[in-house]
């Protein structure tokens, strides 16, 4: 499963191609909006620490939760009267969709292999056959750290090219 480093290129990117103009393309709210929702699924790693089991790639990798998310964003929208809430939402839901889409393109070694994208609708795990990202060890053995080192690398040389190509074309739609 990609870091949390090709989540935050892919977060960024998408932030960059939504935007309406150029005062939301470079709003750092917004960005965070998108990187935060992007990140978060993972923090379902540390209910482990809770009951001992592996809840990771469970419910909080799915449309369902991206849905919840924008939900929640726009009513804290409401609650802290920010403009235009549904913006607002669909930066979360947006941004917490691309999480599981980038976790399905990633390899996955740890059982249930795939996750359930598709919850609430259905409790299937799925993954992508052909994996574009490497696993992200989760110990601190230099061979792990070497691994990871590796597999960061390659999320940066694969996906930031996306976030410049997005700025260009930001750029060139403003001008």
């Amino acid at each position: 499963m990609p870091s949390p480093a090709g989540h935050t290129i892919v977060a960024l990117t998408l932030h960059v191609l939504t935007a309406r103009d150029r005062e939301e393309a470079t709003s750092l709210a917004r960005a965070a909006v998108f990187v935060t929702a992007a990140v978060v699924p993972d923090l379902d790693l540390l209910l482990r620490f809770v009951d001992g089991r592996n809840h990771h790639q469970a419910e909080s990798h799915s449309i369902g939760c991206a849905a919840i998310a924008g939900l929640l964003a726009w009513g804290l929208a409401i609650a802290w009267r920010l403009p235009r809430p549904p913006r607002w939402a669909a930066a979360a839901a947006l941004g917490w969709a691309s999480h599981v889409a980038l976790d399905y393109f990633g390899r996955d070694t740890h059982p249930p292999i795939g996750l359930m994208a598709l919850w609430p609708l259905s409790s299937a795990h799925f993954k992508f056959p052909w994996p574009i990202f490497m696993d992200i060890g989760r110990t601190l053995d230099v061979k792990t750290l070497r691994h990871n080192i590796v597999a960061v690398t390659w999320e940066v040389l694969a996906l930031a090219p996306w976030l410049v190509l997005s700025w260009r074309l930001r750029k060139r739609r403003s001008a």
